[in-house]
């Protein structure tokens, strides 16, 4: 089997069981410490004023003016709605099957986007077209830059259509992106100093040095990322994955699968039978919460029931995609500060 085709079957694994760590395929050789810059135009939407930013691939978009028709993954969205930036068309996990808001989707009214694809490997390049767009914003997993749920197999004709902006969750804390993000919100013209967008920065502030304190403090508390499959059950390192980067700068003792278990999936996670699913003792469990994996309500394996965290009621929800704004990160480091802060000694 050739590099490309494992790494498509990779990739594929979030849509198809609810893979952990995102981009499983995408974690390619080479590392992403490559070039990113800040955003160069300021003009405000609809204004004259030509429109410029350089993305985490080191590539710069350039607009005559400051782009309103754009496109983006539908985290980036939301993200973007946190800060005020309408975006009109998004493509990802947008709806769920009763048709309500996915948990990715944030703030966004659904009912009022058009939506071009909403599961993996699903993007109507027709639609796209007629839409008009003027960019396309995703996340990249990867070192390449490679663009987040759009099809390989379609990739050079969507880019054909309308230039592309990549921001970096690949092997960097949480902190990073964030930053990336604000910077691509302000040059879209959003009032980075009104008085909710700056409280939510200081609220992600105030909960990181929560949890920095509640990790000294509880050195003893052994947290575990898992996510949850029919026939398998996944664990995390933290390398690669931006948010457990970063709760574990901020001092969180975590589980961390062998090097060699982790091969498999190019670093990511180890997968796990249900009956090995005790592998690792644990005070907390942090549980993917994307529609993709199955919620802890739904698990009936009488393995994971016998778990201490589990017995204890020390499970919480983790946002393996974060939304890339502060007012939805802030709460994911809350609630992992207060799980620690209350935890038992199980594990």
């Amino acid at each position: 089997m050739s590099h490309t085709r494992t790494t498509l079957t990779r990739r594929g694994l979030l849509a198809a069981g609810g893979a952990l760590g995102l981009g499983v395929a995408l974690a390619a050789c080479g590392d992403d410490k490559g070039k990113s810059g800040g955003s160069e135009g300021q003009a405000k939407p609809g204004k004259s004023g030509a429109w410029s930013y350089k993305d985490d691939r080191g590539t710069t978009v350039k607009l005559d003016s400051v782009p309103t028709k754009i496109v983006a993954f539908t985290g980036i969205a939301a993200a973007l709605h946190d800060y005020g930036v309408e975006v009109k068309g998004v493509f990802g996990p947008t709806t769920t099957k009763d048709g309500k808001a996915d948990v990715q989707a944030g703030d966004l009214d659904v009912k009022k986007l058009t939506v071009f694809g909403n599961v993996w490997d699903q993007f109507n390049i027709e639609k796209y077209a007629a839409f008009g767009p003027q960019v396309l914003i995703s996340t990249t997993y990867d070192a390449k830059g490679t663009l987040w749920y759009v099809p390989q197999e379609s990739a050079s004709k969507i880019a054909k259509l309308a230039p592309s902006v990549a921001i970096s969750v690949f092997d960097r804390p949480l902190s990073k992106p964030l930053q990336r993000v604000w910077e691509l919100a302000e040059s879209l013209g959003a009032d980075m100093k009104a008085a909710e967008v700056t409280a939510a920065k200081k609220r992600f502030e105030d909960a990181s040095e929560r949890l920095r304190k509640a990790a000294k403090s509880r050195p003893e508390i052994k947290v575990m990322a898992g996510s949850a499959a029919p026939t398998v059950f996944y664990v995390s390192g933290t390398n690669l994955s931006a948010d457990l980067e970063y709760f574990k700068s901020l001092g969180v003792n975590f589980v961390e699968p062998s090097e060699s278990a982790k091969k498999a999936t190019g670093g990511w996670f180890e997968t796990l039978s249900w009956e090995n699913v005790d592998k690792y003792k644990a005070d907390v469990i942090m549980m993917d919460d994307r529609t993709s994996a199955l919620q802890p309500a739904d698990i009936t394996k009488a393995t994971w029931k016998k778990l201490p965290a589990v017995k204890a009621g020390q499970v919480i929800p983790r946002s393996a995609e974060p939304i890339l704004s502060y007012a939805k990160c802030a709460p994911l480091l809350e609630n992992l500060a207060k799980a620690i802060e209350t935890a038992k000694k199980v594990g």
